[in-house]
């Protein structure tokens, strides 16, 4: 039986479905068990027509009875993908590590580091703050970071993956999330008059995301911090920087 990979819904759909079914009162499916061949179809089913809490409760089923059997691979990652489809990333990300350890030169191996990449990008997520436009650039950045080295994992092992498109468009983002991240530390910082402190986090921005959005806000943290240590030459050497590569401010 050939393995189905399913299309991917634009993440803010998915958390809008998931939204709207949170007020309703969920019903347990009922699951019928027989032949693996067709539990495995009857999951196929229940995916194809969007039941993905069935699809999920038969497919774990699926595992726990038949953990060798011949759909074993095809249920695992229709299993990522239903987990990651609700929001479900804890499972998701359990499920991918297994996975790998078990099926590390699989031919699919390019879509689990997608997925993985997809499941902790959407752990990093806040959809509430998302929809009111709220900056919590200062949130802890440890989901993003490790979506950004699982995109780049993907990138470095399979260049030409079906994937690697939308994996690099997607660290782009990122790359900007953990910029902003590092801003807003520098910022926290200078606030507090810990100036050496928010030279280096400002360097890290230079260093590692030169070419996002908060290079220049790095530059001027830096000469600001420069002068309040007195250090006026490294200060004027910043703003000779800043002038040339933001001649119009």
């Amino acid at each position: 039986m050939m393995y189905k990979k399913r299309t991917l819904l634009p993440i803010s759909v998915v958390l809008a479905l998931t939204l709207g079914g949170c007020a309703q009162t969920v019903e347990q499916p009922q699951i019928t068990i027989t032949a693996p061949e067709q539990m495995y179809l009857q999951a196929q089913e229940s995916l194809d027509n969007g039941n993905l809490l069935k699809a999920t409760k038969v497919l774990e089923s699926l595992e726990s009875r038949y953990p060798f059997g011949p759909q074993a691979v095809q249920v695992q990652l229709d299993l990522i993908y239903a987990y990651y489809r609700q929001s479900n990333d804890d499972q998701a990300l359990a499920t991918i590590d297994r996975f790998l350890r078990l099926n590390p030169t699989h031919a699919d191996i390019d879509y689990v580091y997608y997925m993985r990449g997809l499941a902790n990008m959407q752990s990093d997520q806040n959809l509430f703050h998302d929809m009111l436009n709220v900056d919590r650039s200062d949130r802890d950045p440890q989901f993003a970071a490790q979506a950004f080295k699982d995109f780049s994992l993907l990138i470095l092992s399979n260049p030409n993956s079906h994937y690697a498109p939308d994996a690099q468009k997607r660290m782009i983002a990122l790359k900007n999330r953990l910029a902003k991240h590092h801003l807003s530390v520098a910022k926290y910082y200078v606030e507090r008059h810990i100036y050496v402190a928010a030279i280096n986090r400002s360097k890290q921005i230079l260093e590692g995301f030169n070419d996002t959005t908060s290079t220049k806000e790095a530059l001027e943290i830096m000469q600001t911090s420069y002068k309040a240590l007195k250090q006026n030459d490294l200060a004027e050497k910043t703003a000779k920087v800043l002038a040339l590569n933001y001649p119009n401010g």
